[in-house]
């Protein structure tokens, strides 16, 4: 008899310990609107520079709730708008959360979850001059929020030596986790189109739709210049570049122009415009150009200076520089 209830507060410690288990997998939010009493309200993740749709829960009486599973912590928004590209941004972990919203003043408060309490200390000030994304990954080694201010607010404007010493910080728990990931990626492009490396190929569609790669080009000194018809700083830069396209164009050195712009329109205007008039290619796709995403391109105009062997000699060569580098290689 006695063996016997051993064996069933075994099971019973068994179980209990699976409950809780259960109970930690997934995430409860319990919502309430202040200026929505009825309707939808749409839960969206932040994924590739923009909110997709994930979830959505129906408001009643200002009141509404979502529960799921997150395989690791990660942001994501609120909106009554399904179609909103700015939702109230918080950070979802497998946490019973409490969330207060009030979508037309902009305002969400979150409590119940250590890394929304991190995120929320953060994201006012990331943007701010002088913020440090190194204190913060020291400060929190092992938290996806740090991971995913390098990725959204800082990866653009650090150097593959800054990205390297803060992705070194990271704690090894988050190997393998989405904006990990992410960094590694970028570090990996930013590795491949350094000066002494051979220029990744790419082919694009020209203004008239025709495939034109990058390797199609060897044999000539090619400056690959990345810029944008809606870019103030490109086309700024334009009339340089035009001076040493009529200066070199016959020494063995041609340009090739590649858009970052959204629309086939003003950027076939901005070219004629401009009077630039060597090759140009497009798959209008904005920052998510498929050579812009191969170069890890973070700003415009931006531009990489290759060797007939196709070798990256010079990055980000603009104005004066651009032409004493022109005159010193040919």
């Amino acid at each position: 008899m006695k063996r016997f209830a051993n064996v069933l507060w075994a099971g019973a410690l068994v179980a209990s310990v699976l409950a809780c288990s259960e109970e930690k997998k997934g995430y409860v939010l319990d919502g309430e609107i202040s200026d929505v009493k009825e309707g939808m309200v749409y839960l969206k993740k932040y994924q590739d520079k923009t909110f997709i749709d994930a979830d959505s829960a129906v408001i009643t009486d200002g009141h509404f709730r979502f529960e799921g599973v997150c395989s690791e912590p990660l942001a994501y928004g609120l909106t009554t708008f399904k179609d909103s590209k700015r939702p109230l941004v918080f950070f979802l972990d497998n946490d019973k959360m409490q969330l207060r919203m009030n979508e037309e003043a902009k305002e969400l408060t979150v409590t119940g979850s250590a890394a929304n309490d991190i995120y929320a200390r953060n994201a006012s000030l990331t943007r701010q001059k002088g913020y440090s994304i190194d204190s913060l990954v020291t400060a929190h080694p092992a938290s996806a929020v740090s991971a995913y201010f390098v990725v959204k607010d800082f990866a653009w404007q650090l150097n593959l030596e800054e990205m390297k010493a803060i992705r070194a910080k990271f704690d090894p728990s988050l190997d393998g986790t989405m904006y990990v990931n992410q960094i590694d990626d970028f570090i990996r492009r930013m590795e491949n189109v350094q000066v002494g490396a051979v220029a990744p190929d790419f082919t694009l569609p020209d203004v008239d739709g025709n495939p034109v790669s990058l390797s199609s080009l060897r044999g000539k000194y090619v400056l690959i210049d990345f810029w944008a018809s809606w870019c103030p700083d490109c086309r700024k830069e334009n009339p340089n570049i035009v001076a040493a396209w009529n200066k070199f164009k016959d020494k063995n050195f041609t340009i090739l122009g590649v858009s970052l712009d959204r629309q086939r329109d003003p950027w076939l205007a901005a070219i004629e415009k401009d009077g630039l008039t060597w090759t140009h290619v497009s798959d209008l796709k904005d920052w998510k150009s498929d050579a812009a995403v191969l170069y890890a391109i973070r700003w415009i105009p931006m531009s990489f200076l290759i060797d007939p062997d196709g070798v990256i000699l010079a990055v980000g060569l603009e104005g004066e520089a651009l032409l004493q580098k022109l005159e010193e290689v040919l």
